[in-house]
């Protein structure tokens, strides 16, 4: 499996390259070298322009650092991409697909940028729907729970147009329910976790021997981590009762613990990587 064969594309690679820095070289202090990213993200169908070019992108964003070492470079992720890589493993692994939780508030942010801030008004609602937020109606958004929301728009520089609230509770004409199909594609999340389950049940995506382990626990940790990013948390009190998400959820720990000791076995032959603090 080189690519989400039944899915509607390929995954981006700097999708693949963020997922593969979370998981073998998050708080391990190593950088990798390019030749040995060319070589695996090869096995998932990414050209070496592919690589190198997002490479240097993600150089340029602030997110990779670069080592010269001899003739060979090596890249490790910043102090700002591992701010985003623990968050997303703390999304897979701690927060979780399923919201049981809910204590039935809410956190309210209601906004009105420049007309002129074109970039800034795309960025900050691409932070608001990582952070779970939908949009209910023209300029206000919300987001069942607590949601730190200088934390979430933190250096975009729109802190004085926002208005924020928080533990507001939806009372009569408005109900919970209503707050969140009018917000948020429920239909949409479920399909995303249905198509999640029928990408990763076949036997040719879970992988019928440990060849190429690596390249599927890649694939497997990238997609997923899609999924729960186009998931608000959903209260699951106010979700049908055949949810996909905690069937989807169960199905990705077990593969991604069947994957992970000949994944790592496989990683510690392919990787050349070095040190980036002294022992």
């Amino acid at each position: 499996m080189t690519s989400f064969d039944q899915a509607g594309g390929a995954p981006r690679p700097q999708s693949l390259m963020l997922s593969f820095f979370g998981i073998h070289v998050l708080d391990r202090d190593v950088a990798v070298s390019a030749s040995s990213l060319i070589d695996v993200f090869g096995q998932a169908g990414i050209t070496e322009d592919a690589v190198r070019s997002t490479l240097t992108r993600m150089v340029k964003r602030g997110l990779l650092d670069r080592h010269r070492r001899g003739r060979k470079t090596y890249f490790g992720p910043t102090i700002r991409a591992t701010g985003v890589l623990r968050d997303g493993h703390d999304r897979i692994w701690h927060t979780g697909a399923v919201n049981r939780d809910w204590d039935g508030t809410w956190t309210l942010v209601g906004f009105s940028l420049p007309e002129a801030w074109r970039s800034e008004r795309h960025d900050l609602r691409s932070r608001l729907v990582w952070n779970g937020f939908g949009p209910l109606q023209s300029g206000l958004w919300v987001a069942p729970g607590t949601v730190d929301v200088p934390g979430a728009v933190a250096g975009l520089g729109v802190d004085p147009y926002l208005r924020v609230f928080r533990g507001a509770t939806a009372v009569a004409p408005t109900d919970a329910r209503t707050v969140l199909h009018t917000a948020f594609d429920v239909e949409s999340v479920a399909k995303g976790y249905e198509a999640f389950l029928a990408r990763w049940g076949t036997d040719e995506a879970q992988g019928a021997d440990r060849t190429g382990v690596l390249v599927r626990q890649l694939l497997l940790h990238t997609d997923w981590l899609e999924q729960v990013r186009q998931d608000p948390h959903l209260p699951a009190e106010h979700l049908p009762e055949d949810w996909p998400a905690a069937r989807a959820e169960e199905h990705f720990h077990e593969l991604a613990h069947r994957y992970e000791e000949p994944a790592r076995q496989e990683a510690g032959r392919a990787l050349d990587v070095i040190r980036t603090t002294a022992p």
